[in-house]
C-alpha cells in the first residue's frame, strides 16, 4: 500500500492489526538520543509469529513506523489509557524503562500534529476501511490487536508477566463468549495468562470494539520470551535476538487455535 504501510486483504471475518513491529525512525530519527534504545521497545518478530494468519484468510494491516515515532495504538487526543499507571505518550518521551529518547527538547503539538496527519491517521483510516470492507460480507468482524512485550519491564508492572495478556477493557470490546474461547485455548496451553489485567487493550482494542454492531476486538500482549530466547537485560550486543521459529512452534499453535476460535465465532448466530 505504501513504503510504511502494508494492507493484506483477506476474505474471512478477521483483521489482525501489527501496530509496533516497525523499527523506521523516518525523518526523525537524528533527534533521538540512541537510534537503538528508539528501536528497543518494539513488539519484535510479531508480524513473522502471525505470518500462519494469511492462510486463515485473515486482513494483515502493518506498519514500518517504530512506536517511538508516533504510537498508533495511543489516543490520539494524548489522553492516557491508563490513568495513575506508567505509560509512554502517543509521541514516547522515554523508552518503557523511563530513559530520556530524544537529545534536546521533544516533540512540541506541531510537531506531534504532523506526526498525526503522516502516520496515525492513514494506518487508522486503513483499518477502518478494513473493517468496514468486511463487515459488509460477515454479520461480526474480529479486530485482533497483535502485541508483545519484554516479560520483565519493572516501570510498567510488577514481577514476570504472564504469556498471554488478553484485552477487552473490562468485557466492552467484545462478547464475553470470545473471551471465553479465548481464555480456555490460553489455559489448555499450559501457560499463565489473564484477561484484562495490566494490559486491557490499547486505544485500538477500544476505538474499534462496538460488539452491538458486529465489530469485536480483542488485544494478545504476549510475554516475549514465548518465541525467542530473551536475556535478563537487552543491550545492544544481545537484543533483539533472532526470531526462532522451533522456538516458537507451541506459541504457534495456541495462536492458530485462538485464531480459529475466533473466526469460528464469527460463523456464530449472533
Amino acid at each position: 500500500m505504501s513504503d510504511w504501510l502494508t494492507v493484506t486483504e483477506g476474505d474471512a471475518p478477521l483483521v489482525i492489526a501489527f501496530p509496533h513491529v516497525g523499527t523506521d525512525l523516518a525523518d526523525v530519527e537524528g533527534r533521538f538520543r540512541s537510534p537503538w534504545l528508539a528501536r528497543r521497545d518494539a513488539d519484535w518478530w510479531v508480524d513473522d509469529l502471525y505470518a500462519f494468519a494469511a492462510d486463515l484468510g485473515a486482513t494483515l494491516v502493518s506498519t514500518r513506523i517504530s512506536r517511538s515515532v508516533i504510537d498508533l495504538n495511543r489516543d490520539p487526543s494524548g489522553a492516557s489509557l491508563y490513568p495513575g499507571q506508567a505509560t509512554t505518550e502517543l509521541c514516547p518521551t522515554t523508552t518503557f524503562d523511563g530513559e530520556p529518547l530524544y537529545k534536546d527538547s521533544a516533540p512540541d503539538e506541531a510537531e506531534i500534529a504532523r506526526r498525526r496527519t503522516r502516520w496515525f491517521d492513514p494506518y487508522h483510516a486503513a483499518l477502518t476501511a478494513q473493517i468496514a470492507r468486511l463487515r459488509t460480507r460477515h454479520a461480526r468482524v474480529v479486530l485482533y490487536d497483535a502485541h508483545s512485550i519484554r516479560s520483565r519491564v519493572p516501570r510498567l508492572f510488577d514481577g514476570e508477566l504472564p504469556q498471554f495478556n488478553i484485552g477487552t477493557n473490562g468485557g466492552t470490546t467484545c462478547d464475553p463468549a470470545l473471551a471465553a474461547k479465548v481464555q480456555a485455548i490460553c489455559a489448555a496451553s499450559g501457560e499463565s495468562h489473564v484477561l484484562d489485567g495490566r494490559f486491557r487493550g490499547g486505544w485500538s482494542t477500544r476505538h474499534y470494539g462496538a460488539p452491538d454492531k458486529g465489530v469485536h476486538a480483542i488485544q494478545m500482549e504476549l510475554a516475549i520470551r514465548g518465541y525467542m530466547d530473551e536475556p535478563d537485560t537487552p543491550t545492544q550486543a544481545n537484543w533483539p535476538p533472532p526470531f526462532d521459529p522451533a522456538r516458537a512452534a507451541p506459541l504457534t499453535e495456541t495462536l492458530s487455535h485462538i485464531l480459529k476460535a475466533a473466526l469460528a465465532f464469527t460463523a456464530e448466530d449472533a
